[in-house]
Parts: C-alpha cells; sequence; structure tokens
C-alpha cells in the first residue's frame, strides 16, 4: 500500500484538532465576549493533554494496536466537536464547550501518538526519510487550515449570518463530519503492519517497570537542574504572548486593540505568520548546522524574544494600516522561529544517550509545561496592568504595559542561556558531534 494514500491524510488530522483546541479557542470565545481573564486561563488548562503524552502513550502500547487507537480517536473527536458544535449556541457555552475541548485535546494527544508510532512501524528507514518531508508538509497544510482557513470561514459567516455562537457551529459542525469521514477513510486506507500490536499481558507489567525505570533515569542526567530551568525560561515571553495576540488583534481600538476583524486575523495568521515561522525555521536550521548551536544560541535567543517590541510599538500607536500590521507580525513570527530552532536542537542534544527517544519526550513535555503554565495567568497580568500608568500616559494601558512586561520578561530568556553548557561541535554540518538530518528536520516540524 502507497504511503502516498495515508500520510497526508493522517498528518492534516494530526494538525488540524491541536491547531482548533489552541488557536480557534482564543478567538472564538474572546468574539463571544469571555473576559480575557476567563479565556487565557480556562483555555490554558486545554494544553494539558499535550503536557502528558508522553506518560501516556505506554498506554497506548499496552492496549489494542495503534490503527485502532488512529480510528477510534478520529471518530472521538468528530462526536466530540459535534458537542462543541451543538453547545455554543446555548446559555452555558462556555462551560460545556470547555468540557467538550478538553475531550478533544486528549483524543487529538493520544491520536498523535499512535500516528507517529505507525509512522515509524509502517515504513522502513529509506521510507521514513523519504516521507518525512511530506509529513511535515502536510501538517502544515493543517496549521493553514487550522488557523487561517477555518477563521476566514468564521469571519464569512460571522459576517453574514450576524450570530457569531451559530457561526462558530457551523465551523465546528464541518470539522466534526471531517473527522468523521477521516476515521471512516482510514479504517480501510491504513496498513495492517505485522508489529502493530498491543503488548502481551504477561510483559504489561515489565513494561510498565521500564517505562518509570527511563523516567527516572531522565532526572538523573547531567545538568537536569539547569536543563529543565532552560526548558521553562526559554520561551516565557512568548509563553505570555501567545494567549493575548489575538486578542489584541481582534479587539476595538478603544479597549486598546487593532479592531481587526475575524477574516482579517485569519488572513495573518494562516498565511503571513505561517509563512513567517516557516521561514525563520528553515534559515534557523540552516545557521546552526554552519555555525554550530554554542555559537548561535544567544542570538537566536536574541531573535525569539526582541521582536515583542513589535507588539509594543503597534499597542502604542495603533497603525490602522493592515500592511503595517501583517508586517510586523511576519517579522515577529520570523524570529520566533529563527529563535526556536535553538530551543528544539537543545532539546535533541539533553537528551542524548541511552533511551534518547523517551528523554526527548520528556523534553517536549516540560516545553509544555512551560507554555501553558505563563500562558494561563497572561489575561489577569492584563487586566491587572490595565489599572496602572506604567510605561506610557494617556493611552489606553492594558496592552502598553503588558507587552512591555514581557519585553523584560526576555531577560530570563537570555539568563535561562547562560546556564546551560553546549558542546561547541554539536549541530554543525562536520565535527565530532553532527546533529542528524532527521533531527534537522524534527526541529522543522515542532516549530
Amino acid at each position: 500500500m502507497s504511503p502516498w494514500r495515508w500520510i497526508p491524510s493522517l498528518y492534516i488530522a494530526e494538525g488540524l484538532p491541536y491547531f482548533a483546541v489552541n488557536t480557534l479557542t482564543v478567538i472564538m470565545y474572546t468574539n463571544m465576549g469571555v473576559s480575557l481573564t476567563d479565556m487565557a486561563f480556562f483555555t490554558g488548562w486545554l494544553y494539558l493533554p499535550w503536557v502528558i503524552k508522553p506518560f501516556w502513550s505506554p498506554v497506548v502500547d499496552l492496549f489494542k494496536t495503534k490503527r485502532w487507537w488512529i480510528v477510534v480517536m478520529q471518530l472521538a473527536m468528530a462526536l466530540g466537536l459535534a458537542g462543541v458544535a451543538l453547545f455554543l449556541p446555548g446559555s452555558f457555552f462556555f462551560s460545556m464547550t470547555l468540557a467538550f475541548f478538553w475531550l478533544i485535546a486528549f483524543f487529538s494527544a493520544t491520536h498523535d501518538i499512535s500516528a507517529d508510532g505507525l509512522y515509524i512501524l509502517a515504513l522502513d528507514s529509506h521510507d521514513q526519510a523519504k516521507f518525512v518531508g511530506v509529513r511535515s508538509t502536510f501538517y502544515r497544510i493543517s496549521s493553514i487550515a487550522g488557523q487561517g482557513g477555518l477563521v476566514l470561514l468564521a469571519g464569512y459567516l460571522e459576517n453574514t449570518l450576524s450570530d457569531i455562537p451559530l457561526a462558530w457551529a457551523y465551523v465546528f459542525g464541518i470539522l466534526s463530519i471531517f473527522f468523521l469521514v477521516c476515521s471512516v477513510y482510514h479504517a480501510f486506507a491504513l496498513p495492517k503492519v505485522g508489529t502493530d500490536n498491543s503488548i502481551p499481558a504477561k510483559n504489561k507489567k515489565a513494561a510498565l517497570k521500564d517505562f518509570f525505570k527511563t523516567f527516572a533515569s531522565f532526572f538523573k542526567k547531567k545538568q537536569i537542574g539547569v536543563a529543565l530551568v532552560f526548558m521553562l525560561l526559554y520561551r516565557f515571553p512568548e509563553a505570555l504572548c501567545i494567549k493575548l495576540v489575538q486578542p489584541f488583534l481582534l479587539g476595538s481600538r478603544e479597549t486598546g486593540g487593532l479592531g481587526l476583524s475575524t477574516a482579517e486575523a485569519g488572513f495573518i495568521n494562516g498565511t503571513i505568520g505561517v509563512i513567517g515561522l516557516l521561514l525563520g525555521g528553515i534559515v534557523g536550521g540552516m545557521a546552526i548546522s554552519r555555525g554550530g548551536l554554542k555559537k548561535l544560541l544567544f542570538p537566536m535567543a536574541a531573535s525569539l524574544s526582541l521582536p515583542c517590541i513589535f507588539y509594543c510599538l503597534l499597542a502604542m500607536f495603533q497603525p490602522t494600516s493592515f500592511y503595517m500590521i501583517s508586517g510586523a507580525i511576519a517579522l515577529e513570527q520570523f524570529g520566533y522561529g529563527f529563535g526556536f530552532s535553538a530551543y528544539m536542537l537543545y532539546l535533541i542534544y539533553f537528551s542524548q544517550g541511552n533511551n534518547a527517544t523517551s528523554h526527548y519526550a520528556f523534553c517536549t513535555a516540560f516545553m509544555a509545561v512551560g507554555m501553558m503554565v505563563p500562558g494561563m495567568f497572561a489575561g489577569w497580568l492584563h487586566e491587572f496592568l490595565g489599572k496602572y500608568e506604567i510605561f506610557a500616559e494617556g493611552f489606553n494601558q492594558g496592552y502598553i504595559n503588558f507587552f512591555w512586561v514581557v519585553m523584560l520578561c526576555s531577560l530570563l530568556t537570555f539568563l535561562s542561556c547562560t546556564l546551560i553548557k553546549v558542546n561547541a561541535s554539536f549541530g554543525k554540518k562536520t565535527g565530532n558531534e553532527e546533529i542528524s538530518e532527521e533531527g534537522l528536520t524534527q526541529v522543522n516540524l515542532e516549530s
């Protein structure tokens, strides 16, 4: 069976629920009048399933096959998305849809484990290398569709129907139908692999014991303390920003926002922002392959954190030019993609040795914690800072003060970089310690 029959659809199905849960919810709840404090805090919790994904993955191996998990999780996501569409127009939409979104997030994280596992089992090393670019491309297509296309559709429906809850109900209803079709299609299209079997009952206890042993070995690695500080703090400014950028774009100019429509925000997110992010990641990977991670660590830290100043300037001057706003966000996303390459490569570097794959998964769990926790309190921080004239007078204070505090938090990024130690040759194209092409591809996929 040709991998072209299932890899593109599988990785679109892997990406869409992630962006639906982590991007669409922010825009939808903002448009529906949920306070920034509640929106940021409660949608922040939706990230938890991806935090615990490495600890949940052994369960997927213990029971059933990867193929079974994929088909069932896609069906479960279809039902969860239908639940969101059903309850959005109701009076208890916030609590009910949050419950469904949390289930969708859990199903999606489980689907990620199964999809990546099947990719490895169904393909030999040659085909894995051959199709890794295809896998990454279609994941990116899901990013464009999830952050751009679906938001554009929601904006169109908001204007056409003049009913925001109903507009978003249609969007999630369409997503539900898509995942139902995916589940049916993949029930026939996914390959049946002889090695794709659950662990026999007599071996399950030993498998769990090995997992906990591997987990314990992670905390015995050299420099584990400073490594965890780096994982949690390197992206701290971005973690604060991520929950409030969309409300800032959509907010009225009277409240300090830029007053963009939902469709305009969707265009910026799904095209300009994604292109900037991809280019930054590509250039970052090429730069490290030439100079090495150690040499480029601080320049990349500056690239990731300092472009947040564009949000400070946008908040202070509130330009009306769509092109100026788009350009600023494109530059910020490029800088983020460039700087994020260093972060992902350090996770690969720190994971080297025995149990590298498992240790890398634990690193990504701490990466997720570093993004989840600051974002949960971003709305409260915005509300708190809005009461004071700190960085400017005569302006609506909330977003201005918030984004300047984010800039100050860039000091935490640089502090975390001073703590870690990296071999000078790591990441270079030549040298004693080369990072594999697969590792660089993983960086681009994760970013």
